[in-house]
């Protein structure tokens, strides 16, 4: 699978990280909108492949992914905390909201994204 004309492969996760950007839930696209509204000394990656995975967020300079979970993962936590033992394998510390609580509390959503930056980078925690 390549791009037309570029002479380059595409990886199928990046084609898969694609299409989860172009079809992102309400929550992602308000937090996605909500995070890049901050200006971030650091980069904040959306559906970012990392190993086997595609990352809802990911702040790799931190080793930081954000990830959230709609109504579906009630049933899903054994799958979760297999996918975030991996991650944390990769050196990466994950924190999962519900899409509820971004849509319900982004305030208290971005306080807690923020201060997980911060204690990377060493700048103020508050949005």
């Amino acid at each position: 699978m390549g791009r037309k004309g570029s002479g380059m492969a595409v990886r199928p996760k990046t084609c898969r990280a694609r299409r989860l950007r172009r079809d992102s839930t309400d929550a992602e696209r308000l937090l996605w909108r909500a995070l890049r509204e901050l200006r971030l000394p650091v980069n904040v990656r959306r559906q970012h492949p990392i190993g086997p995975y595609v990352a809802d967020f990911a702040v790799p300079a931190c080793r930081l992914v954000i990830e959230l979970d709609g109504g579906q993962h009630a049933s899903a936590v054994e799958a979760d905390a297999e996918r975030t033992a991996a991650l944390n394998a990769r050196g990466y510390r994950v924190i999962r909201f519900w899409n509820n609580e971004v849509l319900g509390n982004l305030e208290g959503v971005l306080t807690v994204i923020v201060a997980e930056i911060g204690r990377s980078v060493g700048f103020p925690t508050s949005p």
